[in-house]
């Protein structure tokens, strides 16, 4: 399982030190590093954020008062070099507590503890998802339409709004992309760019930087580039267009 990461602290070096550890992880991807615990709002919402590795004692938002501040958050990490927090901290239900300076093992054993709870939330909330619905419903024309997941080709993102294109049409709805995914099977729809969701069982071909999803050429995301390789290619669902070649 990848396990996407923000990292947020207002010391360069420690953030330095963690991206260090991380590279060494095949299963971690750092999205974004910030010093500012507000600047990392925009990746929180419009990113698959699975965990923030976060600092405390930061200025003019320490870490507790940012989650406090969230209605919804992602699992969190705390990287820290004052104890006298732990028990505040766990009242937010974080994952682990670290404290500076890190040592790479006891990283290793948070970002464990991360892809434990990970496995169990996500399989336990596809696998009802799955076995309850087949379908979901959206506000469009002012009424609310049932969509069928098998009809939906892919979704694109257009600022504050999504454009869900299915085999019979298309609905525009007033919904963040990243917000749509969470009601998608995790089964057959994968993000493949800031912009795009794609249902894999109706990729046609796929190039080097692209799939085509029924007439539509869809751009593949340099950091969706090895995850969506990886599904697609095994779900066996398309045609590899110069199959000979180095393409992918």
């Amino acid at each position: 399982m990848k396990i996407n990461c923000l990292i947020i602290d207002d010391e360069p070096l420690a953030i330095s030190i963690l991206e260090s550890y991380i590279k060494k992880l095949d299963n971690v991807c750092v999205v974004n590093t910030y010093t500012k615990a507000t600047d990392a709002l925009s990746d929180l919402e419009n990113e698959e954020i699975d965990v923030i590795f976060l600092d405390i004692n930061m200025p003019h938002l320490s870490g507790l008062e940012f989650l406090g501040s969230m209605q919804k958050q992602p699992l969190v990490v705390i990287t820290t070099a004052y104890r006298e927090y732990a028990l505040e901290s766990y009242e937010f239900n974080v994952v682990d507590y670290l404290v500076k300076p890190i040592r790479l093992e006891r990283f290793m054993k948070a970002v464990n503890k991360v892809s434990e709870r990970l496995m169990i939330t996500k399989e336990g909330a596809m696998g009802r998802r799955e076995v309850e619905n087949t379908y979901f419903f959206i506000r469009a024309n002012k009424k609310m339409v049932k969509i069928l997941f098998k009809e939906i080709l892919f979704i694109e993102s257009l600022k504050d709004y999504i454009k869900i294109n299915t085999l019979s049409g298309y609905y525009i709805v007033y919904q963040s992309l990243s917000g749509i995914i969470a009601e998608l099977p995790k089964s057959n729809f994968l993000r493949v760019h800031k912009s795009y969701v794609i249902a894999i069982d109706k990729v046609m071909y796929m190039e080097r930087h692209n799939v085509e999803v029924g007439t539509k050429n869809i751009p593949i995301g340099r950091s969706y580039l090895k995850i969506a390789k990886e599904r697609i290619l095994a779900d066996h669902v398309f045609n590899l267009k110069n199959e000979n070649s180095n393409s992918i």
